[in-house]
């Protein structure tokens, strides 16, 4: 006969899947919703065994238990409580009200099958038992009495009191490290309302006024307190009042801080800066410089504004004080450099009579005495002309009116003509100069050709003058990695001392030189320092007592005009058979640098029917120009003894060469320079480095020989 047994569960889905566990099993199974519908069912099916949920509507399994075990005639069915309630407490629970097996969710099937086996394995065994052992437990102050067939529910109790033993364990290790993770909020809450009030306190001592704002008005929701010291007005007084921050920028400047604004915004930036008054509480105004992050939605619709003021007002006042006492400088400068203007002149004139008639006396029959008075002012006099042309150099400089023309000079040819003109001073004072670049390759350097060539001849003629009887003066030079070229003057002096070195190109500082007999003025290391620094170069010196001294020159090395040309060869036009003209076209550059020469040669040999006549001085070109009336004239405006623009105005003065065109090619690019000489009567000016494609055009075109555009295709 089959078992049977009954599933007492409010769970629908539940009491079936176990109903089809079971029946499986071949016993005979019933369901029952909660405890009252099992009571009616055990009333006309009794089961062989319960299998009961614990919660459950209208009566719940504990309930269900107490009810079978008070009815003598169902007492004996015996009781499995299924259920998620695995405390302790809730299996003493089940041991009092009589259930004989509990079983924790979720669980296993085989676990409840192997339990329903015991169930009915005992029911067959405890008819033929003599004795029946009873066990009486007290646990949590309950007695509860223990029989073979509870010995599994009490097995579970245990089990379940270890692991309730372990859990609290684990909880007291939890409880541990919550109280250690309170202790470390706790320091950490410390440390947050410490670096709050040091923020409260940077932010109560800054000079920076932060605040935050909506875009268009400038309405502000934030403004750091420190507003109340810096500009007055309480924090209160500011926050909600539409366009307060807008309407207190002073009126003459509000349109532009708007303008600035909009235009952000518009631009999408990231960003705005703006500096302007801003009307404190007391009446005044104080400039305040601005830097606002601007803030957008995904829309790039923007939202709003953080920002921070910063308190200019005395930057702006030290400004304007600066700009004050630089208009009063330039006046004084200008001042100064009209007074020695004028003192050159006054000054020339005297010194015209003083150095004519000396000279005149020295071609006299004189006696020894009175020759050499007459050497000593000549001596005198010269000096005198040297002082006046470099305090006008300085105050050039000083003043901004010292015109260069900077183009690659080759440094091998100024060297040269540098040495030729200190040696007789050499041989004089028994110094030999040496040359060491004439055997290194041909290098260009960034300069002014006659400054350049000034300077080195004042390193030259002090490395002359303050040497020693026998001595050598070296002049060298090396490549540096940044593209530089350092030119050296060495010489083989007595050197100066160490304490002297700071003074030395202090103005009129001859360093105890003016006790050896040696000329000077001491202002020849302080010009030739300034003309360096002037062409974008460095100048320094190194010395060693009773050894000598080495004084360096920095400039820049540059591309020859005639290497560039090789190297943009694509910019050099064709060179193709034309008609010659009907008579040669006579062309005259007065230029006094070679490799410019160099380079207008080149290109000219793709016009073979132009000749050119080469000038180096000015004067040599106006007195060519009035030989050969050529048919246009090329002028560079730093010459070696008169200047461009004075060769130009003689040239357009003198009926002869008055109708002649002429090109100016410089280096000087400046608008009023190029404004004045197109005024003074120049056809065109080019700059360098030259376009040779447009100065080939200009020739054509001047000189009446215009050519297709063939004739100026490229390799």
């Amino acid at each position: 006969m089959r078992k049977k047994v009954l599933i007492v569960e409010d769970s629908r889905t539940q009491a079936e899947r176990l109903k089809a566990l079971i029946e499986e099993e071949g016993y005979e199974v019933q369901w029952a919703g909660d405890g009252e519908e099992a009571l009616s069912k055990i009333a006309t099916w009794p089961p062989d065994l319960v299998i009961t949920d614990i919660v459950m509507p209208r009566m719940d399994g504990y309930e269900l238990c107490l009810r079978l075990r008070a009815d003598p005639r169902i007492r004996s069915i015996p009781i499995i409580m299924l259920t998620s309630k695995g405390e302790p407490l809730d299996i003493i629970k089940g041991l009092e009200v009589g259930a004989d097996n509990f079983i924790t969710k979720p669980y296993e099937d085989v676990l409840l099958l192997g339990r329903m086996r015991n169930v009915f394995a005992e029911q067959v065994s405890r008819p033929m038992r003599k004795f029946r052992l009873t066990m009486d437990l007290e646990l949590f102050g309950k007695k509860i009495s223990v029989t073979p067939e509870r010995q599994q529910i009490v097995e579970l109790l245990l089990s379940t009191m270890e692991e309730l033993a372990t859990t609290n364990q684990e909880l007291r290790g939890r409880a541990r490290e919550l109280s250690e993770t309170s202790a470390r909020l706790t320091r950490a809450t410390s440390e947050l309302r410490e670096a709050k009030a040091f923020l409260d306190h940077l932010i109560s001592s800054s000079p920076v006024v932060i605040f935050r704002g909506r875009p268009g008005g400038f309405g502000l929701d934030y403004i750091s307190p420190n507003v109340e010291r810096l500009l007055g007005y309480p924090p209160e007084e500011i926050l909600g009042v539409p366009q307060f921050w807008l309407e207190h920028i002073h009126p003459d400047e509000r349109e532009r801080v708007m303008a600035e604004y909009a235009r952000a915004i518009e631009t999408k930036a990231p960003q705005m800066e703006a500096e302007y008054p801003f009307l404190c509480k007391d009446g005044g105004y104080r400039w305040l410089y601005t830097l606002a992050r601007l803030e957008y939605d995904e829309a790039a619709n923007p939202t709003g504004f953080l920002a921070y003021a910063l308190d200019i007002t005395d930057r702006k006042t030290a400004e304007e004080a600066f700009k004050h006492a630089r208009l009063e400088a330039d006046r004084a400068n200008q001042a100064k450099s009209e007074f020695l203007s004028r003192m050159s002149h006054e000054l020339r004139t005297p010194l015209n009579a003083i150095l004519g008639f000396a000279q005149l006396l020295e071609m006299d029959s004189l006696s020894l005495e009175q020759r050499e008075s007459v050497g000593h002012i000549l001596k005198g006099g010269r000096i005198l002309l040297e002082l006046i042309n470099e305090v006008l150099d300085i105050a050039r400089i000083e003043s901004g009116r010292l015109h260069l023309s900077l183009e690659p000079v080759p440094l091998n040819a100024v060297v040269q003509e540098t040495l030729d003109l200190i040696r007789p001073l050499a041989i004089e004072a028994d110094v030999q100069p040496y040359d060491e670049t004439a055997s290194r390759p041909e290098l260009h350097i960034l300069a002014d050709r006659q400054r350049l060539k000034q300077v080195l001849l004042n390193l030259l003629a002090n490395a002359v003058k303050y040497n020693r009887k026998g001595g050598t003066v070296v002049l060298s030079y090396d490549e540096t990695p940044q593209g530089r070229l350092r030119i050296n003057v060495t010489d083989t002096g007595p050197g100066i001392p160490p304490e002297r070195m700071d003074r030395l190109f202090t103005p009129f500082e001859r360093l105890g030189a003016e006790q050896t007999g040696a000329e000077g003025t001491g202002l020849g290391l302080v010009l030739s320092r300034r003309l360096v620094e002037t062409m974008g170069g460095t100048m320094g010196a190194e010395s060693t007592v009773g050894r000598g001294s080495t004084f360096w020159v920095e400039l820049a090395l540059a591309e020859s005009a005639v290497q560039r040309l090789e190297r943009e060869g694509g910019d050099v036009p064709d060179a193709r058979e034309f008609e010659a003209f009907q008579r040669a076209r006579v062309l005259l550059y007065v230029e006094d640098n070679l490799s410019n020469l160099k380079l207008i040669q080149r290109v000219l040999a793709h016009r073979p029917e132009i000749r050119l006549i080469p000038a180096m001085q000015g004067r040599m070109g106006l007195d060519l120009a009035r030989e050969h009336r050529p048919k246009l004239i090329l002028l560079d405006l730093h010459l070696p003894d008169i200047q461009g623009e004075e060769v130009l105005r003689q040239l357009k003065e003198a009926p002869e060469t008055r109708d002649i065109p002429v090109v100016v090619i410089s280096a000087d690019a400046t608008p009023g320079q190029v404004k004045r000489l197109l005024a003074a009567g120049a056809r065109n000016y080019l700059t360098k480095p030259l376009d040779v494609r447009k100065f080939l055009e200009i020739v054509d075109e001047t000189l009446g020989g215009a050519r297709s555009s063939d004739s100026l295709a490229t390799h």
